[in-house]
């Protein structure tokens, strides 16, 4: 193993959060060698993978977007080239690019006590050759997507349909929808996004949702945003609209979950308003859930409100009996006919990039840890993982947990110490990770971490109480064994 295979800190992804480990190990730890291991052959994650129609940010991007590079564009709710480009300048203008390491999916990860030391292994994607890299600290900016394929639930009939069935995470340009009758299967933010876009080209777009979310319309454009930015300096200006957008998403957040019944009343008037009083929102509007006990589908400009104003689109609610040779025939009796189904039936999540974790030969098995400061595993060393908001943008949470384990590691080095590690006392207590009741949430919890009752075992969603924890509260708190 040559000296360039023993780093200092390891990054595992170069997607949104990769790219902010990279600056903040550059400003805040100048000394300390790392390298990012990107599996894909191309910066951005998320926003790389994912093409289909309409891709955009579900948050404004003046909290999605960095706090060291203030998101440019007046766009405050972003397509997904814009995002892409925003990645692929930070990283350039900050040198970060030299630092990524393509066609590097990691596997494996081994912790030896004996030499402080992760060992992390893989294979090539480009030439089949297995690497091994060694390091102090493991940084893990996978994200959360299972990259492999999203979730197509069984569809009986499927076999028999003759047009064409497209996942949204597979979606390539060669999908063709012009013309067509497309019917999109799903109600979650990737349909709400597709079907005005699909709407454009296609012949009439069918939105077929077993039940109903709450969507909200906002406008692209900020005006504060854009004011402010022509008054003042770009990072003076950014820091007020993050922070005014931070400030006024925690307040709908707790009002909702304080008063749901006032929040669902608001965000019905809301569409009742754009699509007027003909128009059956208590059945194709209304969850049976409340406001924020799944994630809000937020439409740019009323876009998708427009669609089916226009008569292009139309929302359907109901089952599936079972697909024909050519449409979706409804449990209700009605018949959908379709060239092209679009299955925007939800994603697959996957823990730590799906790697296998031993710590001194032990294999780490997630359910059987505790996440630390919604940051670390109980258990294992030297590892801190970037994880985002149920309820607001990633990158937020993200930022304060590269922060702190930028701390951390400055902490280490400067004291001369081997590691640290959480460890949880009898009396943390024991709860799921996420208290989300999304499909997608509920499917993966089994294979996810748990989370204790109280601080700083417990995740509260709460960026100013997680910015006190994670900035500004000593390091050695009694949770942390220090070797």
């Amino acid at each position: 193993m040559s000296a360039t295979d023993d780093l200092d800190v390891l990054v595992i992804g170069a997607g949104l959060s990769g790219i902010a480990a990279g600056y903040h190990l550059q400003q805040r730890c100048p000394d300390q060698r790392y390298a990012i291991l990107e599996g894909r052959a191309a910066i951005g994650g998320t926003w790389d993978l994912f093409r289909y129609p309409g891709i955009r940010s579900d948050s404004d991007m003046n909290t999605l977007g960095y706090t060291f590079r203030p998101w440019p564009s007046d766009k405050t709710i972003a397509d997904g080239a814009s995002i892409l480009a925003y990645v692929e300048d930070t990283a350039r203008a900050f040198g970060i690019d030299q630092k990524i390491r393509f066609h590097h999916p990691c596997a494996t990860a081994s912790w030896s006590s004996a030499t402080a030391r992760w060992t992390v292994e893989g294979t090539r994607g480009d030439t089949g050759a297995p690497f091994r890299l060694t390091c102090k600290f493991l940084l893990m900016c996978s994200g959360y997507f299972d990259y492999r394929g999203g979730f197509t639930p069984e569809l009986p009939g499927l076999d028999q349909f003759r047009g064409e069935i497209v996942h949204p995470q597979q979606w390539t340009e060669d999908v063709a929808y012009d013309g067509k009758r497309v019917v999109v299967i799903g109600s979650g933010a990737t349909a709400v996004t597709l079907v005005p876009s699909l709407a454009e080209r296609a012949a009439h777009v069918t939105m077929l949702q077993r039940s109903p979310t709450y969507v909200v319309s906002r406008a692209s454009v900020d005006g504060i945003a854009t004011r402010l930015r022509k008054r003042l300096p770009e990072q003076t200006a950014g820091d007020l609209v993050r922070w005014k957008n931070v400030l006024l998403g925690a307040a709908f957040y707790a009002f909702c979950k304080r008063w749901p019944d006032r929040a669902r009343a608001l965000i019905r008037r809301g569409v009742r308003d754009q699509l007027g009083p003909d128009y059956d929102v208590d059945v194709h509007f209304n969850p049976t859930y409340n406001p924020w006990d799944q994630r809000l589908c937020l439409v740019p400009d009323a876009d998708l409100f427009r669609a089916l104003k226009s008569g292009k689109a139309e929302i359907v609610t109901d089952k599936i009996a079972a697909l024909d040779a050519t449409g979706i025939v409804l449990q209700s009796g009605r018949r959908l006919d379709a060239d092209l189904i679009v299955t925007a039936t939800g994603l697959r999540l996957v823990f730590l990039g799906g790697l296998k974790f031993t710590v001194d030969g032990k294999e780490i098995r997630p359910p059987e840890t505790k996440v630390y400061k919604g940051a670390m595993l109980s258990g294992v060393p030297n590892l801190a993982m970037a994880m985002g908001y149920t309820n607001a943008s990633w990158t937020l949470k993200c930022e304060l947990v590269l922060q702190y384990a930028c701390r951390l590691i400055a902490h280490l080095a400067d004291r001369g110490l081997a590691s640290c590690t959480p460890r949880p006392g009898p009396d943390v207590g024991d709860e799921p990770l996420i208290d989300f009741s999304s499909g997608y949430v509920q499917r993966a919890i089994p294979s996810m971490p748990r989370q204790g009752t109280k601080v700083p075992w417990k995740l509260y969603q709460n960026y100013v109480r997680d910015r006190m924890m994670l900035r500004r509260a000593r390091l050695d708190d009694g949770n942390l064994e220090f070797v």
